[in-house]
């Protein structure tokens, strides 16, 4: 009777990210950087954390250093096709 009650365990999930513009950004998409001197880069998911990858120097950096403090959205431009 008591094990009708347990919590399921939560799925991990990608954190769902917004460019300064208030755009979804998806893995794949081609953004233009704010910060970090990076030019175009292009958003790449690993082990689910999001990470931005140079496409002129291959430098990446993480998702987290990106974040604006007053939007809380990211310091990033989505480039549109």
């Amino acid at each position: 009777m008591f094990g009708l009650f347990k919590k399921k365990p939560k799925e991990k999930q990608a954190p769902k990210l917004l460019d300064l513009n208030s755009n979804p950004i998806n893995e794949g998409d081609i953004v233009t950087s704010l910060r970090y001197d990076l030019g175009d880069c292009k958003v790449v998911l690993e082990e689910l954390v999001f990470f931005y990858e140079s496409i002129e120097t291959g430098e990446r950096v993480s998702y987290v250093r990106m974040v604006d403090a007053i939007t809380e959205n990211q310091k990033v431009i989505l480039k549109k096709d």
